[in-house]
């Protein structure tokens, strides 16, 4: 059987399937933030009991919150701190005592909806995340693309497009640099928007149950975001022009988006015409780790 670990910044879930794609058995726990030894230990303990309960040896998919160096094999570009400049996949082995296959978890999530998500039948597929961070995985023919550098995209950590004077020069990103896409397009970015304006925190399921009741102020910053999100997405589309976008994180189940998105996108490209689909994922927050297992998929 095929095991995908999502090693998520605040879970981490593991999935047994067969190769058809045929789920076995799934288990999640909380990520131990800040606690390198502690998530290693954790996934360990996922693998034994995904083989203990189906009585079945499987091989190993990991998906992790961040890519490795392409050399070095150490952790870099993740929002969990705590995995940076770590020998990931080498410890990884070590803790599993078995050959591993080891991706960027938005990688999983893009190569999950391209084998038989919302992304199936189509060459290349850039795969948006919008959730407490912003990130983007590329498949092309099924499988994840990530380049020589491991930064295939890594469009959360460009700058805002076309920033007006109350965008410059923006906040701090957790990277170092200011004014990333992140900072604007995040779910915690949609919510701390209005946390500022209204001193309240709300989830942005509730910010958005206000604009369906006509609040002003919720209306108002879901067409900020929603332009923010189509600036950043026509850099994409100018460059890459992919044959469909997939929507993952938590602001993919906005019905809205799927509205409101594709005419300032089209608005924002280059070309006079925008044809591309936008469409929501079809696995949900279980892409990922269905993405880790498929990294197995010869």
């Amino acid at each position: 059987m095929l095991i995908g670990i999502d090693w998520g910044g605040t879970k981490i879930e593991g999935v047994a399937m067969e190769r058809d794609g045929r789920e076995l058995l799934r288990l999640r726990e909380a990520t131990p933030r800040h606690n390198y030894e502690g998530c290693l230990k954790a996934i360990r303990a996922m693998v034994d009991a995904l083989e203990a309960k189906t009585a079945r040896k499987g091989q190993v998919g990991i998906g992790i919150p961040g890519s490795l160096e392409p050399k070095s094999r150490l952790g870099k570009g993740a929002s969990s701190t705590w995995i940076l400049d770590k020998p990931v996949e080498a410890d990884l082995h070590k803790a599993l005592a078995r050959e591993i296959r080891v991706e960027n978890d938005a990688d999983c999530f893009a190569a999950s909806e391209a084998v038989d998500g919302a992304g199936a039948g189509y060459n290349v597929v850039f795969a948006v995340i919008l959730g407490s961070g912003v990130g983007a995985g590329i498949a092309v023919n099924g499988r994840a693309h990530h380049g020589p550098n491991n930064s295939g995209g890594e469009w959360g950590h460009n700058p805002l497009p076309f920033p007006d004077t109350t965008e410059i020069p923006g906040k701090p990103c957790y990277c170092g640099r200011v004014g990333c896409i992140e900072t604007w397009c995040s779910g915690r970015a949609f919510e701390a928007q209005y946390a500022e304006h209204k001193g309240v925190e709300m989830k942005a399921a509730e910010i958005m149950a206000l604009k369906r009741d006509g609040d002003h102020l919720a209306n108002l910053l879901w067409r900020r975001y929603i332009d923010r999100v189509a600036r950043g997405l026509a850099t994409v589309v100018n460059m890459l022009d992919p044959d469909v976008l997939v929507m993952g994180g938590g602001m993919s189940n906005v019905d809205e988006l799927y509205e409101d998105l594709p005419p300032a996108l089209a608005a924002r490209t280059f070309s006079t015409v925008f044809h591309t689909p936008i469409l929501r994922n079809r696995h949900g927050d279980a892409s990922g780790v269905r993405g880790a297992a498929w990294l197995w998929k010869d």
